[in-house]
């Protein structure tokens, strides 16, 4: 997986392709386990031309939480490097899918969209014991499974 500031665009890529967005406040736990998630399976799925994934957060912190490396890494992700990136109102603008981790845009996030919003309500994984991170980076994994099959179905 390369820096979260690679947006995963692709300037070859199928105009049509779907543009999802992981959102987060700080994109610095669940929004980079689902970015890491969905790029696994955009990957595994050879949609790489249909789907474009994009993270960010409105108040970016400094570094991806350790307890989120670790259960990450445990699932063979490396999130050490990543770093939280903000996302910017134009680039949101582009997208068809804003999934926000349970930090409701609402009165949160300043940001409008033209898309489809989700909020997925997922408990932050900040400052938790291993086992609970463990838990929300399951209930994730299953989720963008689920987004993408809703999305491509078995393609």
């Amino acid at each position: 997986m390369t820096d979260a500031a690679d947006v995963d665009v692709d300037a070859d890529a199928d105009a049509t392709a779907t543009r999802v967005a992981f959102v987060c406040v700080q994109n610095a736990g669940r929004s980079q386990m689902a970015t890491a998630f969905a790029r696994r399976e955009r990957d595994e799925r050879g949609v790489g031309d249909r789907v474009e994934v994009v993270t960010g957060g409105t108040d970016p912190a400094d570094h991806v939480h350790d307890e989120v490396v670790a259960v990450m890494g445990e699932a063979g992700f490396d999130l050490a490097d990543e770093t939280p990136r903000a996302i910017e109102q134009d680039e949101i603008m582009g997208v068809d899918i804003v999934v926000t981790m349970g930090c409701s845009a609402e009165g949160i996030c300043p940001m409008t969209w033209r898309g489809d919003a989700r909020d997925w309500d997922l408990d932050d994984p900040d400052g938790q014991d291993l086992d609970a991170v463990r838990a929300i980076r399951d209930d994730i994994e299953g989720r963008v499974s689920a987004l993408f099959d809703e999305l491509v179905g078995d393609d």
